[in-house]
């Protein structure tokens, strides 16, 4: 997988600005779109779209070109793990969107599935682009259709005599920024923002290691599915009590649910249950479960962080500085929003009509 993505605070307002080939092949394919938003889904606002131009590149063996007309669709004999790994791929990509990231002190590699394709080379790897403008898009779309295939460059390097990324803390204005002097100029960080998806990150990688805490029910709650769900059923059990959600098949068309997560003990389970059956059957896996999950804990990281107005100290100002340049996707709090901008020396000396 090649090519380029958006930082998520470019995002558009439709998708007007999404490529994807496949061996070369430009196409239209939901499950691919689809990879692709799911792994964009805690980084975006809600109702944007990403911008991205992506290569695909298998066995043609595994895909059948002739599934539409205009060839615009494709099928793959193996659907779910061309999803799983277009998915995985880019959202590990997005995980260095990090003050680190942007000074080019950490790359970006996407990971590869060997039953899929060679994957990316690692002598070249690959880096989410901040696209300013839509041409850039456009371009690299021209490129991928030649069946060129440019990298994008490595970003400089501007940390000097020991500075980190995000610099030492000055001031707070407001209560609500903290305002820091980074090697080449001044960086502005939304605090709330900011501690916000440190918080929300540190439960996500608690419920990635397993310490999920599952409440078993008092009174199971059963529920009548068709036989072809029932033993869709049984192929999902064991990922499923891995995030505590624990369901047994009682009968040829019947399940019980026996336990749930903790933090979606007030949910409606049989619902939830039926959802992530009916994803499995039409994408062949669900991340239903994980976004409930997920959507709970980031209200409950919005509510437990640091609020605006609080006055901190300048020893809690830079260890959420550091703590933001350990943090996978901290330019973005949980609903798409930067945490932090930086005015360089350059723009800084522009302002105020230096060596004019």
């Amino acid at each position: 997988l090649r090519g380029w993505i958006a930082h998520p605070t470019f995002s558009r307002s439709q998708t007007d600005l999404q490529y994807f080939y496949v061996n070369g092949r430009m196409v239209r394919d939901k499950l691919l779109a689809h990879a692709v938003k799911l792994a964009y889904h805690d980084v975006l606002f809600h109702g944007r779209h990403p911008a991205y131009v992506l290569n695909l590149e298998l066995d043609p063996s595994r895909v059948d070109v002739n599934a539409h007309p205009a060839k615009y669709e494709v099928r793959f004999r193996d659907s779910r793990l061309v999803h799983d790994y277009v998915f995985r791929t880019v959202e590990s990509a997005l995980r260095e969107t990090t003050p680190q990231a942007v000074q080019g002190t950490s790359t970006m590699p996407m990971g590869t599935t060997p039953h899929i394709a060679a994957g990316i080379s690692a002598s070249h790897p690959q880096r989410p682009m901040a696209l300013g403008v839509s041409e850039q898009i456009a371009r690299y779309a021209q490129l991928a259709s030649a069946g060129e295939k440019p990298l994008p460059d490595t970003a400089r390097n501007s940390d000097a005599g020991g500075v980190p990324p995000l610099g030492f803390a000055l001031a707070q204005l407001h209560g609500i920024y903290v305002l820091s002097a980074a090697a080449d100029g001044l960086v502005l960080v939304d605090m709330h923002a900011a501690h916000e998806r440190i918080t929300y990150e540190r439960m996500k990688a608690a419920m990635a290691s397993g310490h999920v805490i599952s409440q078993p029910l008092l009174v199971p709650v059963n529920l009548q599915v068709s036989r072809a769900e029932a033993e869709l059923a049984e192929t999902v059990t064991g990922g499923l009590a891995e995030l505590g959600f624990v369901i047994e098949r009682r009968g040829p068309d019947s399940l019980s649910i026996r336990e749930v997560p903790a933090l979606l003990a007030n949910e409606d389970h049989a619902q939830l249950l039926r959802d992530i059956l009916a994803d499995v059957a039409t994408q062949g896996s669900s991340r239903r479960l994980d976004a409930a999950l997920e959507h709970v804990m980031a209200t409950r990281a919005c509510h437990t962080s640091v609020r605006a107005h609080r006055e901190l100290t300048s020893t809690e100002m830079n260890a959420l500085l550091r703590e933001m340049e350990r943090t996978p996707r901290a330019d973005q709090c949980n609903h798409g929003r930067p945490t932090w901008t930086r005015l360089s020396l350059q723009e800084l000396d522009k302002l105020f009509l230096r060596g004019r």
